[in-house]
């Protein structure tokens, strides 16, 4: 239909009239026809407005091979001839743009040549926006926030394409269209429900919501969006001293995969170069995971955060404290009234309950001017204990000379020593403990504390104090009188005086008597293990050294002597033979002839001479011979009982007693 309509259409642009000119029309149409034969035919152009500047570029397509393609572009009248491109860019001063239009354009390929369809368009009313250029993306709550370029103040509507970015495959693209929001000159669009644990593709196009004929721009070039930085990066931190300079060495692990797919930069900070001081290290840009920086001996506030083309992780902080040093002492002079060189830092920390705090610190370095420096100077602070450091820039590298406590001004202690309370209380001593005074209110550097105590039932209550360590917190007071009633106070001591005291009241305990039980006790058992041990020590002696046998001696009745002279008789020594018998035997052996001779030399006067002398030892006169006769009568009531060897037994001990002297006969066994 449409070609049946064009010669109509080139005899009313000819104005021509009649059958000759109708027939060089049809001629002209069936030329053209037979020509396009030979090449395809191109689209229909589009025409719009780049809203960059003040050019309409129209573009068309073919679908051709030949590299010699000419094209003729037509403006109803108008004619853009030669053109080598499928697209042309026209000013707009050469258009018509508030009236309707033809619009079409001619292909030539060699001799033959092929016209588009015809279109009829008001150019003022068709747009065409850019392609979005140099977007930037960033993870919300919500989902993933696209930023670019706008092309007017009005909104647009926006086509969102991605796939989700996989190593190992390929996802088709998802398409979205949604319109934008405009701020601060920037397209923003948020395309929920994307995870934001992976990374994505991403592709994007617009076109306007005002224009009467929208065109959708081209798409964007593949933007590559990674995975959130959800978590800060690990770091761990290693410190060393070095002649006072501290070498404090970051690291912390890679990031995984999907965050990093498009690279991460990480960025480190630190709070001494932003005090001031000279040599500390900036912030610094790198994309490693480790780090190494120097400080002081002051404290510091190192952070680093890890950055990708969606965003930013959470801000790690280490916190660096001040170094510690043992046994500070104050300041015997410092410099901050004298005028400092430009690689010089003081700074002082104001310290609260001890601690040292970034936030309140004062610094003073040689690159500030003179007014400055005594304004900043102004804020030193009364009463107010501080942590001086002098920093010099030695090598590029800051380095502590100087660290010590410092007092504007000293004063009296605000508050008395905190929880003062006593505990084990005997009857000489007592236990004492405290809290030390917050160094926010002993205003001075406390020398010692002063511990008084006082009888309370003395008429003259003396006070007896002393002086204790201000390192201590407890203190066992000695030498107390039992069953007495003490007011004990403390208070503590400045260079400038005495602070407020805290009192207390203890009673000792009375003295104690002695527990007569446990005296008992010792004593029951002290008698015990000593008759145990005397027991063991006989037996052990009875062991080593047996006793020595008692000898048989028969009863008799003892008689008074008469006179002392009787008492005094010398003993005599007389010779004795002894000859050793066998009871074992019944039968006499060959010696036996000579028993009779024994005991006829017995019968004979031995006996009776000892029988005599015992008689005249012991009993004078006739005394003596009851003795014998009483003797002589137990000894005949015996005879008649022993036997022949008991009688020979018996003679035999009578015969190891002679004169008071014992004899120790032992028999063989044999």
């Amino acid at each position: 239909m449409i070609l049946l309509d064009f010669p109509l259409y080139l005899m009313e642009t000819l104005k021509c009239r009649g059958s000759l000119c109708g027939f060089v029309v049809v001629f002209m149409f069936l030329t053209t026809v037979s020509k396009g034969s030979a090449c395809h035919a191109p689209s229909t152009p589009q025409c719009f407005e780049t809203k960059a500047d003040e050019f309409y570029i129209c573009e068309w397509s073919m679908n051709t091979t030949e590299s010699d393609v000419m094209f003729d572009l037509y403006f109803k009248k108008n004619r853009f001839r030669n053109i080598k491109t499928t697209w042309s860019k026209i000013h707009r001063d050469k258009l018509n743009l508030f009236t309707p239009v033809d619009l079409w354009v001619e292909a030539h390929v060699g001799n033959s040549s092929c016209t588009s369809t015809k279109k009829s368009v008001i150019l003022s009313n068709t747009v065409k926006y850019e392609a979005p250029q140099k977007m930037s993306v960033s993870w919300l709550k919500s989902g993933l926030k696209l930023q670019w370029k706008a092309v007017e103040q009005n909104s647009a509507l926006a086509e969102v394409r991605f796939r989700r970015h996989d190593e190992h495959r390929t996802e088709l693209w998802e398409n979205r269209t949604t319109n934008t929001t405009v701020e601060s000159s920037m397209y923003h669009v948020i395309v929920p429900n994307l995870s934001k644990h992976s990374a994505y593709q991403v592709q994007i196009r617009h076109r306007s919501t005002k224009a009467h004929n929208p065109l959708w721009s081209n798409w964007s070039p593949v933007v590559m969006v990674p995975a959130e930085l959800e978590q800060m990066p690990g770091v761990t931190v290693t410190t060393t001293l070095i002649n006072g300079t501290r070498k404090v060495m970051l690291a912390w692990k890679p990031m995984p995969h999907a965050v990093s797919v498009t690279g991460v930069n990480y960025t480190m900070n630190n709070t001494q170069s932003s005090r001031g001081c000279p040599c500390a290290e900036r912030t610094q840009h790198f994309k490693w995971n480790k780090y190494t920086t120097y400080i002081s001996y002051s404290a510091a506030n190192i952070s680093v955060i890890a950055r990708n083309t969606a965003g930013y992780s959470p801000l790690a902080i280490i916190q660096v404290p001040a170094v510690p040093a043992a046994d500070l002492k104050s300041c015997d002079k410092t410099l901050l009234d004298r005028k400092l060189n430009k690689q010089t830092c003081l700074e002082l920390y104001d310290l609260q309950d001890g601690d040292s705090r970034s936030e309140n610190v004062i610094t003073l370095t040689g690159r500030k001017k003179k007014k400055e420096r005594v304004k900043i100077r102004k804020t030193v602070k009364d009463y107010v204990r501080y942590l001086y450091f002098e920093h010099r820039c030695n090598g590029r590298k800051p380095q502590t000379v100087k660290m010590c406590l410092f007092y504007q001004k000293e004063g009296v202690p605000l508050r008395e020593p905190q929880d003062f309370t006593p505990s084990s209380e005997t009857d000489h001593s007592v236990d004492l403990s405290w809290k030390a005074i917050p160094s926010v209110d002993q205003r001075g550097f406390l020398t010692h504390y002063s511990l008084c105590r006082v009888k309370i039932s003395s008429q003259e209550e003396h006070k007896d104090c002393q002086n204790i360590s201000a390192s201590l917190i407890n203190h066992r007071l000695e030498n107390l009188t039992p069953g007495t009633k003490y007011n004990i106070s403390l208070a503590g001591v400045t260079r400038v005086g005495e602070g407020p005291r805290v009192t207390i009241t203890i009673n000792t305990q009375p003295k104690k008597p002695v527990n007569v039980l446990w005296s008992l006790l010792f004593l029951f058992g002290f008698f015990f293990i000593s008759t145990v041990c005397t027991f063991i020590l006989k037996r052990i002696k009875n062991k080593i050294f047996p006793p020595v046998p008692t000898p048989v001696i028969p009863d008799f009745t003892p008689c008074q002597p008469e006179s002392q002279q009787m008492l005094e008789r010398k003993e005599e020594v007389h010779e004795l033979t002894l000859h050793q018998l066998h009871p074992e035997r019944k039968s006499l052996p060959e010696d036996a002839e000579e028993t009779p001779v024994f005991r006829g030399k017995w019968d004979d006067g031995t006996d009776e001479d000892a029988e005599d002398e015992r008689g005249d030892s012991r009993m004078p006169g006739g005394s003596s011979d009851e003795c014998l006769s009483t003797d002589q009568a137990l000894r005949s009531s015996r005879e008649g009982e022993m036997t022949d060897m008991d009688q020979v037994d018996n003679e035999i001990a009578m015969l190891i007693y002679r004169n008071g002297l014992v004899f120790d006969v032992k028999t063989d066994s044999t």
